[in-house]
């Protein structure tokens, strides 16, 4: 037999969900921007800050991506 989670539970983790989400953009807005400021402080961009820049970037809108649908 199987048990429906109770609406406590989903709410819960729904929440925990979204929190973990909006913790991670601001986590990855705080690293965009010390990769930004690291790689224009000495006043001109090398292959490997372009490169950091556009990986970081890129995980950074993967995770845009993965927002976490509405369960209700």
């Amino acid at each position: 037999m199987i048990r429906k989670p109770s609406a406590d539970l989903v709410t819960f983790l729904s929440r925990l969900r979204s929190g973990i989400w909006i913790f991670g953009i601001s986590s990855w807005l705080f690293g965009l921007t010390d990769r930004s400021l690291a790689a224009f402080m000495d006043g001109y961009l090398s292959a490997i800050d372009i490169a950091q820049l556009f990986t970081a970037s890129f995980f950074f809108v993967g995770w845009l991506f993965l927002k976490p649908a509405k369960l209700f």
